[in-house]
């Protein structure tokens, strides 16, 4: 067997092995919230999770919130519509002011936990996008907030 073929083959074993670890990393039981205080669970040390409720100085972990006009239930209609466009997701949960989706990685199966919270009063949609697995995302869990806050406010305009 060649040099080149054994590299081939462990590179192969590896990425399977991978793709093992990331199919079988575990469904958290629930994830934590407080939909009545408008509170999500901090982010992690891991640069892998943004939140609209971490600190404004913590610009590894803070991303600003989507802000909406109109009702909480046409707010929420539209989350809903936006996340459901998107690939490989699910909605786990769906309360009246709180959403939970999950968004897994297209080669890895990674997944990704989301929680929105919509809060009417202030006209704002607070959400936490956090890895289930690893340290680091490469900015998945940042551009894939931005790209919903983008298709949001795109779909608020007639």
């Amino acid at each position: 067997m060649s040099a080149f073929s054994k590299k081939l083959l462990i590179s192969a074993g590896l990425l399977s092995a991978m793709a093992l670890t990331a199919c079988t990393a575990a469904t958290p039981t629930i994830v934590e919230r407080n939909a009545v205080a408008k509170t999500l669970q901090p982010c992690p040390d891991s640069p892998n999770c943004v939140s609209t409720q971490a600190p404004r100085e913590d610009a590894q972990h803070y991303i600003e919130p989507i802000t909406y006009t109109g009702s909480a239930a046409d707010a929420r209609q539209r989350l809903l519509d936006v996340i459901a466009a998107m690939p490989r997701t699910k909605i786990v949960t769906d309360e009246d002011l709180y959403i939970h989706a999950t968004f897994t990685s297209l080669i890895f199966r990674f997944v990704d936990d989301v929680q929105f919270v919509i809060d009417d009063a202030a006209k704002t949609i607070h959400f936490r996008s956090a890895s289930r697995v690893g340290r680091g995302d490469m900015g998945v869990n940042r551009n894939r907030m931005e790209e919903i806050r983008a298709r949001f406010n795109q779909a608020a305009v007639p």
